[in-house]
């Protein structure tokens, strides 16, 4: 990739962690205050596919689509991801969660390889691994680790696996439509799940709902588009960004600050990430 086309993308994948995290901070105000993190998935998935639906640019045909195996397993498991970690983060802290989470680029790397066929190295092979470490540390496995830290860890393999999925497809669709296809799908597939009792719905709380459905929407458009322009395994080490984003922005919403053992955890994971970042980038 030539500079500042890296940039580039760079940018868009930043981006989309900014406006993913924010939505899961949404996500959160939501279920502390009683929502379910089903419905609060669901409203996610639903508003933003009424919102996006008419600039979406349906083609004739498309609709059909929807049917396609891929497809509904790609929404799936991003359906799972988020549900998975909206649970996470009703008894966790945000920049824990998603260190547990960050057992995702790992899963990518590894799936885009067995089945994508894409390039592995020795160096980011090494470097992922070290990183690995660093998810350990946070989510501290026998030693501490509680059932939120282990939906964090389901809501990576989910999406280590959706990012993979994505790239697979990404070719095949156009990048909107992708995302309508996850949104329709998500939302029907969460919906017998978010049927609760809900608290009254507020203004406040419509907001909250609104903030999450379009962070998380457009957030996850502007991965598409990263998808289309680069390999899943170049992708997945950015997504190490969300971690720092998830420490400021716990500590300004919640006032939250990881223990000394995981924010050790969390800055291996960015050192590590970075240096993922830097071996791909010598590899091509």
């Amino acid at each position: 990739m030539t500079g500042s086309f890296q940039l580039r993308v760079v940018a868009m994948v930043v981006g989309a962690m900014i406006l993913i995290v924010g939505g899961d901070v949404a996500g959160r105000m939501l279920t502390s205050a009683g929502f379910s993190q089903f419905f609060v998935a669901w409203a996610r998935f639903a508003l933003a596919a009424i919102v996006l639906a008419p600039v979406v640019g349906l083609q004739k045909g498309e609709m059909r689509l929807l049917l396609k195996p891929a497809l509904m397993f790609r929404a799936c498991l991003i359906a799972g991801g988020i549900a998975s970690i909206l649970t996470a983060l009703k008894t966790e802290q945000l920049a824990t969660v998603f260190g547990g989470f960050f057992v995702g680029p790992i899963i990518s790397y590894a799936l885009s390889a067995i089945f994508l066929k894409e390039k592995v190295t020795i160096p980011r092979t090494v470097l992922l691994l070290v990183s690995f470490g660093g998810v350990l540390l946070v989510v501290k496995p026998g030693f501490g680790m509680t059932p939120g830290l282990g939906f964090a860890l389901l809501a990576g393999v989910f999406h280590g696996s959706y990012l993979v999925a994505t790239r697979w497809l990404a070719g095949s669709y156009r990048p909107r439509f992708l995302l309508f296809s996850q949104l329709v799908i998500g939302s029907i597939v969460l919906a017998p799940l978010a049927i609760a009792p809900l608290p009254s719905l507020t203004l406040p709380f419509v907001g909250f709902i609104t903030i999450s459905a379009m962070g998380s929407a457009i957030g996850n458009l502007l991965l598409v588009h990263a998808n289309r322009a680069a390999e899943a395994s170049v992708i997945a080490p950015l997504i190490y960004s969300q971690i720092i984003i998830a420490t400021v922005f716990g500590f300004l919403f919640f006032g939250e600050w990881p223990d000394s053992i995981a924010l050790l955890g969390l800055a291996v994971i960015i050192t590590a990430g970075a240096g993922s970042i830097w071996a791909a980038g010598r590899a091509k």
